[in-house]
This record gives structure tokens, C-alpha cells and sequence, in this order.
């Protein structure tokens, strides 16, 4: 039987993900900062599919990658899941600096130090393959939610060129850039009021972590779930960086 670790793993698309390979047959690791949601969701999945699942609580924002690389030693993690991420909104310098500073650790250096672990392993095998979720941010920079929009432009970057790099193995890597999804990101983020919510309506998790998967087994490097997104990212191709930069503005600063 086949494991897929997955990040971020306890709410939101981290959750579809894992009833998403459940129902295909394989094992989890599923892994968040807390360890009772992760208990329920290990209990619920179990009474629906019969798969091997392991509970790994940990705060990907301490520095813990390497301590969760160790606890899976004994396993071959054939598929990474980055799920693990925030955001948060406002101007830049009136936001609480350390907020920030653990959103470039979550959403950028705990991804890339993980994808260096298991991905080195992977190589070894010549097998398996790393899923990263960005955003449609990734495509635009973002005034009012500056960090998120970057490390998502990180990710997605990095995702492609190592796609690249591994184009010769049996190693795929897909990213994943969706556009709004119905989950808690929204409120945690400050967004609940943005112009967003209506110009582009949100998907649900479940829809959004299906198409990933497919797109992952399909060895795309790009999975956009929605219109609006292919729409958005079409956008940023043709209109000046510059009109770019207040319509995306306006959007994220109008409450």
C-alpha cells in the first residue's frame, strides 16, 4: 500500500486531500499543529475506508521538518502533499511583524525544506511525487496581502522549475494554484468582506482537492480549479503590470 503525507492536513483542502487518497487506497500521514482534530479526522476516515493512517502533530513555523522527516523514516512517503499555509491582509507595516515572518516560514522555507527531504528520497527510488498548493495570488503581486501573494509566487516558481529538473525521472511534481475556496482560510485571513467573494465565487474544498489529485496522477505541473483563476492568470499576461497591481490592490483593500 502506497503513503501520501499531507501537510496542513486537519481542515479545508488538506482534509478533502486525504479522503481523496483514502478512497483511492492509500495510507496517511496526515499532519497539523494539533493533535485532536487530526484523531477525529483519523477516525472518520477509517470508518468509511480501510487504510493505515499515522497522526503527526506538529507546528511546521518551529523549525520541525526535520523532526517530522525522522518520524517517518521506517515509511516510503510516495506522495509530499504541501498543503500547509495562511494568509492575512492589510498594509504590510501595519501588521503584526511576526504574523508575517511565521507565514514566509509556513508557506515557503517548512515547503521547500520538506520537498529537499522526502524529494531526495524519492530520487533515490526513482519514484513518487511532490503536490504543492499555491494560489492564483502566485500570478500577481498583491498590495494588502503582499507576503501571501509572494510566497505563493515562490511556490509556484519553484514548483515548475523543479518539475523541470525532474523531467527525466519518475518524480513528478504538480502545483496547485486555486482560486477562492470555501474554508476557514477566508476569516483567518481577514477576507470575509472582500470584493472577491463576489467576483469569483468559491469552490469547495472537496472539488478543489479532487481536481489537484487528478491533475497530480494526470503528471500535469499546473492545476488551476476554476475558470475565474485561468481567467485571472490569463489577465496578468495582458494587461500592463502597473493596472495589475490597483485592480488587485482595490480588491484586497476594500472592507
Amino acid at each position: 500500500m502506497k503513503t501520501v503525507l499531507i501537510t496542513g492536513a486537519s481542515s479545508g483542502i488538506g482534509k478533502s486531500f486525504c479522503y481523496g487518497f483514502a478512497k483511492r487506497g492509500y495510507s496517511l500521514v496526515i499532519v497539523a499543529r494539533h493533535k485532536e482534530p487530526l484523531e477525529k479526522l483519523k477516525q472518520e476516515i477509517q470508518k468509511e475506508y480501510n487504510v493505515n493512517i499515522r497522526v503527526i502533530a506538529k507546528d511546521l513555523t518551529q523549525d520541525t521538518c526535520r523532526q517530522l522527516y525522522d518520524e517517518c523514516k521506517d515509511l516510503d512517503i510516495d506522495i509530499l502533499v504541501n498543503n500547509a499555509g495562511f494568509g492575512d491582509s492589510g498594509a504590510f507595516l501595519d501588521r503584526n511583524l511576526n504574523k508575517q515572518l511565521n507565514m514566509i516560514r509556513l508557506n515557503v522555507l517548512a515547503l521547500v525544506e520538506l520537498t529537499y527531504l522526502f524529494g531526495n528520497d524519492m530520487k533515490k527510488r526513482n519514484s513518487g511525487g511532490i503536490l504543492n498548493v499555491a494560489s492564483i495570488a502566485a500570478f500577481a503581486p498583491g498590495p494588502y496581502m503582499n507576503i501571501y501573494y509572494a510566497s505563493k509566487s515562490f511556490v509556484l516558481s519553484f514548483s515548475q522549475a523543479l518539475a523541470y529538473e525532474l523531467r527525466d525521472t519518475h518524480v513528478s511534481v504538480t502545483c496547485l494554484c486555486p482560486g477562492p475556496v470555501n474554508t476557514d482560510f477566508f476569516r483567518r485571513a481577514d477576507l470575509l468582506e472582500s470584493p472577491m467573494w463576489k467576483f469569483a465565487p468559491p469552490a469547495s474544498p472537496e472539488q478543489v482537492a479532487e481536481k489537484a489529485i487528478k491533475g497530480y496522477f494526470n503528471h500535469k505541473d499546473l492545476v488551476i480549479n476554476s475558470l475565474s483563476g485561468k481567467l485571472f492568470g490569463l489577465a496578468v499576461k495582458v494587461v500592463p503590470r502597473k493596472w495589475m497591481l490597483k485592480m488587485v490592490g482595490m480588491t484586497n483593500g476594500q472592507r
